[in-house]
């Protein structure tokens, strides 16, 4: 539904460049919830107004629905108008609501129906389904100021999909939110995603929105992808970065003669008590050095670090079982920098706890 090829978006401010895009390839596919995460900085922002071009991109193309965007960016009026109408097929939701504080709610959500040239008796009915539709219906005569910073977003979501668009882009929607209200707006991304079949792709900095609402997500850094995948597909990767960031387990071994293994959990072994089991079957002392359980799409998951009894020769029968049952196993040797620990720089603020303003 939505590709980029090779985009790239270059800054030009007093004789400097600054490369904010660097080759992006990305592809989101159609009635995906996709999520593209990544530090201040990293060019999540710039990825997403390219992708509608409010930015132009310096090179690249950007292909939405089957239709080369950056085809349309030429110039003259008829240029202008395919891209107007091909722009009308795509909803974006801000970070700061964006909305008219002199006009309704309703009014609002009419703005870009009146823009479009439609009669006031369709865009007054079609912004009260769209109100009902984000549990609004009875604030369609209030006034922004009159909302609470959720709410003010839900209003944002049903002016998005005024157009009937088939893409929504979200640039960082719920960072200005609590959490509580944060987990309602992704709820209501989800069913719209479900009940629409709209693609949603979103930027956002926050961990804990790829795994609460995101089908696929990518790990941005210095204008470049880092890494990309099914969520699922990226916890069972080897050394994935996004999957150390999403569930961070930590702890050294007690005794230089000791093995440690980070085992990820997803599927049916998540609910099996794999290593109970193990020691029980092998007779030996496990420790458990660190967990992080959660649930994404719906599934448990989570990973684990352990320590075993004796090096790592001694454990290979052990390891085997548990890559037996289902389970992803990697050795942590902590004589040597991981994955995960080379890319800490370029995941700490994606981790760290978030701290959050605005009323529900």
């Amino acid at each position: 539904m939505i590709t980029t090829t090779g985009l790239t978006k270059v800054y030009r401010s007093r004789g400097r460049e600054i490369t904010a895009l660097d080759g992006v390839d990305l592809h989101v596919g159609e009635g995906e919830v996709y999520g593209v995460i990544g530090q201040s900085g990293a060019g999540k922002s710039s990825l997403i107004r390219c992708v509608n071009l409010l930015e132009r991109p310096t090179s690249g193309t950007v292909t939405v629905d089957g239709q080369d965007l950056t085809a349309l960016a030429g110039r003259g009026p008829r240029a202008g108008k395919e891209l107007r109408a091909a722009r009308s097929r795509i909803g974006m939701v801000f970070q700061h609501f964006n909305l008219l504080s002199t006009r309704t709610v309703q009014d609002n959500v009419e703005l870009p129906l009146e823009i479009l040239g439609h009669s006031g008796r369709a865009r007054s009915r079609k912004a009260l389904e769209l109100l009902d539709l984000v549990g609004l219906a009875d604030k369609a005569r209030a006034y922004p100021s009159q909302l609470s910073g959720g709410q003010k977003q839900r209003v944002g979501i049903a002016r998005a999909l005024a157009g009937d668009p088939k893409v929504l882009l979200s640039d960082e929607a719920t960072s200005a939110l609590d959490p509580e209200t944060t987990r309602s707006i992704l709820q209501l991304l989800r069913d719209l995603n479900r009940s629409l079949g709209l693609t949603v792709l979103l930027i956002t900095h926050e961990m804990d929105v790829v795994k609460t609402v995101c089908d696929s997500a990518a790990l941005m850094a210095d204008g470049r992808i880092v890494e990309s995948g099914t969520v699922s597909e990226l916890l069972a990767t080897p050394g994935s970065e996004l999957a150390a960031a999403l569930f961070p387990v930590s702890g050294d071994a007690s005794d230089p003669g000791r093995t440690v293994v980070d085992v990820t959990f997803h599927g049916d072994a998540a609910t099996r008590p794999v290593i109970s089991q193990l020691s029980r079957t092998y007779n030996i002392d496990i420790s458990i050095l660190g967990a992080a359980m959660d649930t994404v799409g719906g599934r448990q998951i989570g990973r684990m670090r352990i320590e075993l009894p004796g090096r790592f020769e001694e454990n290979v029968v052990p390891i085997g079982f548990l890559r037996e049952q289902g389970l992803q196993v990697e050795v942590a040797d902590r004589a040597a920098p991981t994955v995960a620990d080379r890319a800490a720089p370029a995941v700490a603020d994606c981790a760290a706890p978030i701290v959050k303003e605005g009323a529900k």
